[in-house]
């Protein structure tokens, strides 16, 4: 397996803002491969169970979800001993100031509110890119 290629994690419950980030990547020419959960519980278990293969993995992360939303996701990934070095970055509607404070206090390396437009959605997915290329990931 290759030592740069990164498993991203994008956990969002909206379809559509699904479709936005794999189009984005795809516009962007971003090659890691995308798994996508709905909720946190359920990307806990894909993480648990190796569905996202281990080694270089980034959690792309939504905040406002059913069943486990995004901050209780967090605190979960950080109690965990063999998840809770792993690198989030929060794409989110959320604007809240005690979202983003609780979602920091959390060690998320970024929080990112998500572009209106699709254009700026790509920047924001290249620019992503750059930065955890450039960045040592366990």
């Amino acid at each position: 397996m290759d030592d740069r290629v990164l498993n991203i994690l994008l956990v969002d419950d909206d379809d559509v803002d699904v479709m936005n980030v794999r189009r984005a990547f795809k516009k962007a020419n971003i090659v890691n491969p995308i798994y996508v959960a709905g909720n946190g519980i359920e990307a806990l278990e894909m993480l648990r169970d190796n569905r996202v293969p281990a080694g270089r993995r980034l959690i792309l992360l939504d905040i406002n979800m059913p069943k486990m939303n995004g901050i209780e996701f967090l605190r979960e990934l950080r109690r965990d001993p063999d998840l809770n070095s792993l690198s989030v970055v929060v794409l989110t509607t959320s604007n809240e100031d005690r979202d983003r404070i609780e979602a920091y206090q959390l060690n998320v390396a970024g929080y990112l509110l998500k572009p209106v437009t699709f254009v700026e959605f790509v920047d924001v997915m290249a620019t992503l890119n750059k930065y955890w290329t450039l960045m040592e990931l366990p």
